[in-house]
């Protein structure tokens, strides 16, 4: 995969200042990036390293300072336009078709260009769309849809009646539609609630490696369109996840939570069933959330509350030592004072 500077230019619409014809075959960072390879500098504070770099190309903001003998493109902004350009080195699925050592289900509907890795399992009425891709050891239950441009990574499981819509990304090991947590105390044991719902993935939706989507106990458990999220994630049975979420790695949901169109989530946050974040709020990292967030708000900590006053009270707690030393030399003077007090009470004369 090689592409000339005018090609890359032409792709991100940027102009440059160098030798359009030179050839560029990869991508790489600022400081590792080879006489063949392209990569960005987002401020002017780079400048040092770019132009000691090796670089053959570096993208730039369109105010950095000239570099004459390098070969800069500069465009508004840097880190997309790089993004874009990486966008092209990524080499695309190569269609193989079911590999002789796939299980595909007589009764399995594949449409055009499906690959259906080694090992893979595809059961009894699923169904995959078009040019969609399962790597080698995934699951695709019984009554699974999967809609066209899929990615299913290797040893994903797909359980029963999962419905994928389309371009959706399930990585490597991550398990949808599972059994939710359910029990019941009954007399002397925990007795189990039957899960005899099913997950609903939109489209343009992305889930981590190791991550767990459980199907709804009764009905489904939603993602909606364009949600990406995290590896290591817990989305619980019931939830309602909106569009276009952003779900860092070790979330934990549980039971029948709502989440609200670009909500964004911090790694390790967690939140207790049958409660509801708003649209465009934002939890950060290790937060706590025990009752409901509105719209646009922004909280943060155990339990999750707004951030300026989280701050305000971390801010205090560090404060603790020097004011418990104060407290207790204001104790001393005080008993002090008291005795002394009680010394001179004592010297009065009596009536």
């Amino acid at each position: 995969m090689t592409y000339s500077l005018n090609e890359i230019c032409g792709r991100i619409g940027g102009w440059f200042e160098g030798d359009g014809s030179i050839l560029i075959q990869g991508v790489n960072t600022l400081d590792d990036a080879t006489c063949d390879e392209i990569t960005f500098a987002e401020e002017s504070r780079y400048y040092e390293k770019v132009s000691q770099g090796r670089a053959a190309a570096i993208i730039v903001a369109e105010g950095f300072p000239d570099l004459p003998g390098r070969n800069l493109v500069r465009v508004s902004n840097p880190r997309f336009a790089f993004m874009q350009i990486m966008e092209m080195f990524v080499a695309p699925f190569e269609v193989t078709g079911v590999h002789p050592d796939a299980t595909v289900a007589d009764g399995a509907v594949l449409a055009e260009a499906v690959s259906v890795g080694a090992s893979a399992v595809v059961a009894d009425q699923a169904s995959i769309g078009a040019r969609s891709f399962i790597e080698p050891g995934a699951y695709i239950g019984t009554d699974v849809s999967i809609g066209e441009d899929c990615y299913i990574g290797a040893n994903a499981v797909l359980m029963k009646g999962t419905q994928l819509g389309n371009r959706v990304v399930i990585h490597a090991g991550a398990t949808i539609g599972g059994e939710g947590f359910g029990f019941v105390w009954l007399n002397d044991h925990h007795h189990k609630v039957p899960q005899l719902g099913s997950v609903q993935i939109g489209d343009d939706v992305e889930i981590g490696c190791n991550s767990c989507v459980d199907r709804a106990t009764m009905g489904l458990t939603r993602i909606r369109r364009g949600t990406k999220i995290d590896n290591q994630v817990h989305i619980a049975h019931n939830n309602d996840i909106g569009e276009d979420v952003i779900i860092a790695g070790q979330f934990g949901s549980s039971g029948s939570v709502t989440i609200g169109n670009q909500a964004i989530f911090g790694g390790k946050a967690c939140i207790a069933d049958h409660l509801s974040v708003g649209e465009k709020a934002c939890v950060g990292g290790a937060s706590v959330i025990i009752k409901d967030v509105e719209p646009g708000a922004v909280v943060f900590g155990m339990p999750a509350q707004p951030k300026r006053q989280t701050f305000q009270e971390l801010a205090y707690l560090k404060r603790l030592p020097s004011l418990a030393k104060t407290v207790k030399a204001q104790e001393k003077e005080l008993k002090r004072l008291q005795e002394l007090v009680a010394e001179l009470a004592s010297k009065l004369p009596q009536e």
